[in-house]
């Protein structure tokens, strides 16, 4: 029998994090990595709490985490919260620099794939790559096929304020800003005592970005925070799927052999877009467990179906946000929820909350019309 080798197409944070968990820890397997962009995961800042991962995959993870801070805070029209909770942040320079220090010299194929197969992949130059195994984790390169969506959408920029912006920890969403678009919140991380990451975010029913206008209301809310900026850097911009309803069988036919990871394969949060905590659990599932053979397309397509049905609660949750609610009215849902217990948001966001969970965030009177949120869940999308 031949040794294990698989190919991973796309060197995002899905693909960087399969091919550094194999290359740490299964050095028997041959990697291949295709990405047509400069970097490993492109130009991104990834967060996460310390709840959404655990074990093997707290060691794969750690260290790649630029930055730590002990809690975070949230901030309402009605509300303000801190919570104590350890959160973390990734740049993607760092899950380069350490995807390249662990595979083997020509291991990375800068180039596009045209077709892939269970066990070969067909470069844009006619190069045919083969092996025992191969995953596609390209990610998204057109709004998602059958299933019903909205938006989350943010620009992002580093900020240099030489007098200092007062932050010691993150804010991980202030939405005492103006909400007429639909839901929106400003995300600040401070990484100095002079630097500042801040986001503008905002949900709404297109994937439309306007970069200009996102950068424009970051100067705005930088002013009234009193910042004197200096420079901006470190740029980036992001659309994401809000998805409330769909297909899976159409999403990812049963007919299609080829493994997927990442969002390319629906793992991710349904309401936040949040993707690491998958991805992470996914490349140690890749490492332990997974067959790296043919076999592996629909090994990864069952993991898929059973993380679809777990997001059942948190598709409807989505649903209630875009539907129950007029846009300026949606942060009244968070604000709500930001009011529940700590552990529980915590399990929210790792994709692993309970029963008991679920019927402490729907009991009580919505913070929306009752009529609009009973026809929302109902709704046919």
């Amino acid at each position: 029998m031949p040794s294990p080798s698989l190919i991973v197409v796309g060197g995002g944070l899905a693909g960087g994090l399969c091919a550094l968990a194999l290359a740490k820890h299964r050095p028997d397997v041959a990697i291949t990595l295709v990405e047509p962009g400069a970097a490993i995961g492109g130009n991104h800042l990834w967060s996460f709490f310390d709840a959404d991962v655990t074990g093997d995959g707290r060691v794969l993870i750690d260290p790649l985490i630029a930055h730590r801070w002990p809690g975070y805070s949230v901030r309402f029209p009605n509300h303000d919260r801190r919570i104590t909770e350890g959160y973390n942040s990734i740049p993607s320079d760092c899950l380069d620099a350490q995807v390249r220090a662990a595979l083997p010299a020509g291991a990375i194929v800068h180039a596009s794939a045209s077709a892939l197969t269970p066990t070969c992949v067909t470069l844009d130059d006619g190069r045919l790559l083969e092996a025992t195994a191969v995953v596609d984790a390209r990610g998204f390169t057109a709004p998602p096929a059958h299933l019903a969506c909205g938006w989350q959408k943010f620009v992002g920029q580093l900020l240099t304020i030489p007098a200092g912006h007062g932050l010691a920890e993150p804010i991980v969403m202030d939405a005492r800003v103006d909400q007429a678009d639909g839901y929106r919140f400003v995300y600040s991380l401070p990484f100095s005592p002079t630097e500042l990451f801040v986001e503008d975010t905002y949900y709404t029913d297109g994937p439309e970005l306007d970069r200009a206008e996102l950068a424009s209301r970051i100067t705005d809310y930088a002013a009234t925070q009193g910042w004197a900026v200096a420079t901006v850097s470190r740029a980036e911009t992001g659309v994401l799927p809000v998805v409330m309803a769909g297909d899976f069988d159409r999403f990812w036919p049963a007919i299609d052999p080829v493994a997927r990871a990442g969002v390319r394969g629906g793992l991710f949060h349904p309401l936040t877009s949040y993707s690491l905590p998958d991805a992470v659990r996914f490349a140690i599932w890749l490492v332990r467990e997974a067959p790296l053979d043919a076999t592996l397309g629909p090994a990864t397509r069952t993991r898929a179906e059973a993380r679809w049905k777990r997001g059942r609660f948190d598709r409807l949750l989505a649903k209630m946000l875009f539907r129950a609610a007029d846009p300026p009215e949606r942060y009244r849902i968070l604000e709500r929820f930001y009011r529940l217990p700590a552990p529980l948001i915590a399990r929210f966001y790792s994709g692993r909350s309970t029963v008991a969970d679920r019927v402490r965030i729907l009991a009580g009177k919505p913070p929306v019309s009752v009529a609009r949120a009973i026809a929302a869940l109902g709704e046919k999308l």
